[in-house]
């Protein structure tokens, strides 16, 4: 039986093709949404992290003070940092505990508007491909959860970073969990490509505020505290690329943290359930590196963020919906050049 070798000139129009999916795979940008500011040119959100609990550990309480500020403020989306579905993400997309701890948690009206979320290292000790299904909109529309995205609503774009694949203790320290890895297939490759695709994105970006959106913390006194991976990869290219905000969850707490060095506010919104740790870091050896800690609050709550092209109004709140913290960045309506 003869073999079908292929010819010569075959074989490198074979590898010619490989290598252009590859580069079109490697350098794909993210995706985009999208999303319009109020008639005024303003626009207001909410930040929660760390929450699904089938409304245990306050997280219904939360919601509804939630509610009760969405509708003053008008709201024009909700933010999820992650950690969507306790303990260990959704079991597949037909999971009761997305109905159980999002649909049937977050009722009042003025909760009714989309939800961009992001995964959290519990939702990776689920189906993690299950939060990402189309299938989840059809049960509840608000629901939008990729990987890494980007939200862009003219005054703001909003970047949506997959944080949980570039710690190194979910590959190496995993105790008796096991995480859902089938849409890392390199983990190297993965990190490469997204933080080439962050910076490229930052760079581009024209908004008046620059927000990145991870659910691990950049700096943290919290339980957890900083992430030295990201520290190392991800904060470099937010400080040369004019990042205004970075927001995360992880520590079960709310805190506001400044960057000296670059103006960088860390925002922690991981209070949507289950808090009062007891634990915190030394600040001190914060402030030693040219951080200023501002406020840190142990227990459950939530935070709101104001933006119009001058200022925006960021306000930490707790379990009663009353306001803890707050705090106003402002900006030139047009900078010099």
């Amino acid at each position: 039986m003869a073999l079908n070798i292929p010819s010569k000139k075959s074989r490198t129009l074979c590898f010619f093709l490989a290598l252009i999916i590859c580069i079109v795979t490697t350098s794909a940008e993210l995706q985009r949404f999208e999303h319009p500011t109020k008639e005024d040119g303003s626009l207001s959100f909410l930040v929660l992290g760390d929450w699904g609990r089938r409304g245990g550990f306050n997280q219904s309480e939360v919601a509804f003070q939630m509610g009760r500020v969405g509708e003053k403020l008008d709201i024009d989306f909700v933010v999820s940092t992650g950690d969507n579905f306790y303990d260990n993400g959704l079991s597949s997309e037909h999971d009761t505990a997305f109905e159980e701890s999002f649909t049937n948690i977050y009722t009042q009206t003025s909760l009714q508007k989309q939800w961009y979320s992001i995964l959290g290292n519990h939702d990776y000790r689920g189906d993690a491909e299950a939060q990402l299904s189309p299938q989840l909109r059809k049960i509840d529309s608000r629901w939008l959860c990729l990987r890494s995205f980007i939200v862009d609503a003219d005054l703001a774009e909003i970047l949506f970073v997959d944080t949980t694949p570039f710690v190194d203790m979910y590959f190496t320290s995993t105790e008796d969990h096991t995480y859902d890895w089938r849409g890392i297939p390199s983990r190297k490759a993965y990190i490469q490509t997204l933080l080439k695709d962050v910076e490229l994105a930052l760079k581009k970006s024209s908004a008046k505020w620059k927000i990145v959106v991870g659910h691990h913390a950049i700096r943290s006194i919290g339980h957890h505290g900083d992430t030295q991976e990201l520290i190392n990869h991800l904060l470099p290219i937010l400080q040369a690329n004019d990042v205004d905000f970075y927001m995360n969850g992880h520590d079960h707490c709310l805190e506001h943290i400044s960057d000296n060095k670059s103006g960088i506010q860390f925002l922690t919104s991981g209070a949507g359930s289950k808090a009062w740790r007891g634990d915190m870091k030394n600040e001190e050896a914060l402030n030693k590196q040219g951080q200023l800690v501002n406020f840190f609050y142990d227990g459950q709550g939530f935070m709101s963020v104001q933006l119009n092209p001058t200022q925006a109004e960021i306000a930490f709140f707790d379990v009663f919906g009353n306001v803890i913290h707050s705090w106003t960045a402002f900006k030139l309506l047009h900078p010099s050049i």
